[in-house]
């Protein structure tokens, strides 16, 4: 089928993922979704990005981008409407994901999957990863979002992981001293693009008919 939209492999549950399509639908576009599943990556997307990971995001000239962040800059440099990328907070958004995606990320993955890295025990790989969560919470002693009065690049670039680490155990994540975090997330889960973001869809075959996301432009 003939696609008029940039095409995004992506994969629901994916923070990464989950990244790109928030740059995408903060920025007002349509892409072609293509949700794959990870024991069953579709050739097409493995011969434009070997890598195998999601997103991926093929632009209509062919150009592949293969990098979540940069996914959400591209789509922000289309359009900004909300003013993401404005200057000032940019500098500080960045440095903020990287410590996310550098330091933050390396302690989730064995919070989450702690039968996989047995060095430590998961309580003590959850207390590493709170170090990153008591930086988010003082940021949000100050602000109701990480920089500043309004959404940036770090909030709609950092809340996926901290969903996924809240979720590791629910439980444990709300009774943890961090409340300005807590309401943050949960004003999180139930924004309008957030939900949009998390729209289900089949698993991508060849031949399929496009599917267009989101399903419709917002207006």
């Amino acid at each position: 089928m003939t696609s008029f939209y940039p095409c995004l492999y992506s994969f629901r549950r994916c923070p990464y993922a989950m990244r790109a399509r928030l740059g995408i639908l903060f920025a007002e576009l349509q892409v072609e979704l293509r949700e794959i599943t990870l024991k069953n990556k579709p050739p097409q997307m493995l011969a434009i990005s070997p890598k195998g990971t999601v997103p991926v995001l093929q632009l209509l000239d062919g150009t592949v981008i293969e990098e979540s962040r940069e996914i959400m800059i591209w789509a922000l440099e289309q359009q900004d409407p909300q003013g993401l990328l404005h200057d000032a907070a940019l500098h500080d958004a960045n440095v903020l994901i990287n410590k996310n995606d550098n330091e933050f990320k390396y302690w989730l993955d064995r919070y989450k999957y702690t039968d996989r890295h047995l060095e430590m025990t998961q309580t003590e790989y959850r207390q590493k990863g709170e170090e990153f969560l008591q930086l988010l919470e003082e940021l949000l002693t100050k602000n109701p979002y990480l920089l500043g009065k309004g959404i940036t690049l770090a909030d709609i670039g950092i809340m996926p992981f901290v969903r996924q680490f809240a979720h590791v155990n629910r439980d444990v994540f709300y009774n943890l001293p961090y409340p300005n975090l807590q309401r943050w997330l949960q004003d999180w889960l139930q924004h309008p693009l957030f939900l949009q973001a998390m729209t289900k869809f089949q698993p991508w075959q060849d031949g399929d008919e496009v599917v267009v996301f989101p399903l419709s432009s917002i207006s």
